[in-house]
């Protein structure tokens, strides 16, 4: 399947509903049950700068006669400018281009819809960097921390957190300006290597 850019709208929610555009230009609302949605099984890379190339694979999805494939952060709208048809077997496999347009403060998911825009299958979250590596997340510091120190971000991802740490404690509300770490002994979550921190603005 050949997928083309892939644009980024503005504001709805992945647990409560996706909002996207359909190639007509009518706007549609699709409930989404978490459990409803299948893992793409495959993205690569998983973080970068806008501009990206990401390759995209998975043999889960359901059969169906086209696969739209969209790519937008939770509480995000999914605009699908893509289609294509599964594999014999069901498999899906292409590429996306990381929008210009996408933020370096919150995770990307990639979203396949089947031929009527209902979400089907849902990716791990990419993470956008700047040219330097660095990115930034909001959340607050938690107790599920094994190895490092542990943060849920608005999104409710889990990360961890090493590097610059010193004076943060758990319960605390933070914005940190970090660098994705590829491998990591924390051995949960995103691992991001702490450059500062600092409360968020009230």
């Amino acid at each position: 399947m050949k997928i083309d850019r892939i644009k980024v709208l503005a504001l709805a929610t992945v647990a409560a509903g996706i909002a996207l555009l359909t190639p007509n230009g009518a706007e549609a609302q699709r409930r989404v049950a978490p459990d409803s949605l299948r893992m793409i099984q495959e993205i690569e890379p998983l973080y970068g700068p806008r501009g990206t190339v990401v390759t995209v694979y998975t043999e889960n999805l359901p059969l169906q006669a086209k696969v739209h494939v969209g790519v937008g952060a939770t509480r995000t709208g999914f605009e699908a400018l893509a289609e294509g048809e599964q594999g014999m077997w069901g498999e899906v496999s292409g590429t996306i281009s990381i929008p210009e347009t996408a933020p370096y403060d919150r995770a990307l998911l990639i979203v396949a819809f089947d031929a009527i825009f209902a979400p089907i299958g849902l990716s791990d979250p990419f993470h956008v960097t700047r040219p330097d590596g660095t990115l930034t997340r909001t959340g607050r510091i938690t107790d599920e921390g094994i190895e490092c120190l542990a943060m849920r971000d608005g999104d409710d991802f889990l990360y961890t957190l090493i590097g610059n740490t010193d004076g943060l404690s758990i319960g605390d509300p933070i914005v940190v300006e970090a660098r994705y770490v590829e491998m990591s002994f924390c051995q949960q979550g995103t691992t991001l290597e702490v450059i500062e921190s600092r409360p968020p603005a009230s």
